[in-house]
């Protein structure tokens, strides 16, 4: 059975849908995967209650207890290396990880960012996409690099920006597809269809169309 290990900062939306796409498509089978553990920053993570109902353990690596970034990392990392979890997964995690954190799980740590990159890297993505007159916005998954937001793109999940949006009209929409988009790429990662190598995404057995999710 292959371990996923997800970390939160938040409310967890995307870590249940993660939880709740295994169940529905049981991933127990062959090859078999499930979320071992799940992390949060933030002690008081309304996603730490989400892992509690599904009786997935959990565990709070508070950033405020240690001295630096490379302190806490090494901290994560401890946790992370002891499960060997063929996925990490940045479900909302609101913390920048360092070089030598990245380049340790390279390839399996993967995050869901809320706008089609390269477009709006950062906070503020909805706001900045409205202010920009864009047509189109959505939400990208990709393995993490070094540069924020800037690891190589795993697969986009795209929406029409109406004219009547909102910031908050728009998010919500977004993120709709986010809580499809992701347990589908964390599946594909963990089966072995899609996986970083030294040219960038390779994918494999996975039809063109299945990498762009698009709103009908």
């Amino acid at each position: 059975m292959k371990s996923i290990v997800c970390l939160i900062s938040g409310r967890g939306s995307n870590l249940r849908a993660i939880l709740q796409t295994a169940d529905a498509q049981r991933w127990d089978s062959d090859p078999g995967a499930r979320v071992a553990l799940v992390l949060s920053n933030r002690p008081r993570a309304p996603g730490l209650q989400l892992a509690r109902d599904a009786g997935v353990p959990f565990e709070v690596v508070d950033h405020h207890a240690y001295e630096g970034r490379d302190a806490f990392d090494a901290a994560l990392s401890e946790r992370i290396e002891a499960l060997d979890p063929a996925a990490i997964v940045l479900a909302g995690f609101m913390r920048v990880l360092t070089p030598g954190f990245v380049a340790r799980f390279r390839g399996r740590l993967i995050n869901i960012h809320p706008s089609l990159l390269p477009s709006f890297p950062g906070m503020d993505t909805h706001r900045r996409a409205l202010e920009a007159g864009v047509r189109v916005h959505g939400a990208t998954v990709h393995f993490v690099s070094e540069q924020l937001d800037g690891g190589p793109i795993i697969a986009q999940a795209a929406v029409p920006v109406l004219p009547d949006d909102t910031e908050a009209s728009l998010a919500a929409r977004v993120l709709q597809k986010e809580h499809i988009l992701l347990p589908r790429c964390v599946r594909w990662v963990v089966e072995g269809k899609v996986r970083l190598d030294a040219d960038g995404v390779a994918v494999e057995g996975l039809p063109p169309a299945e990498l762009l999710l698009l709103d009908r």
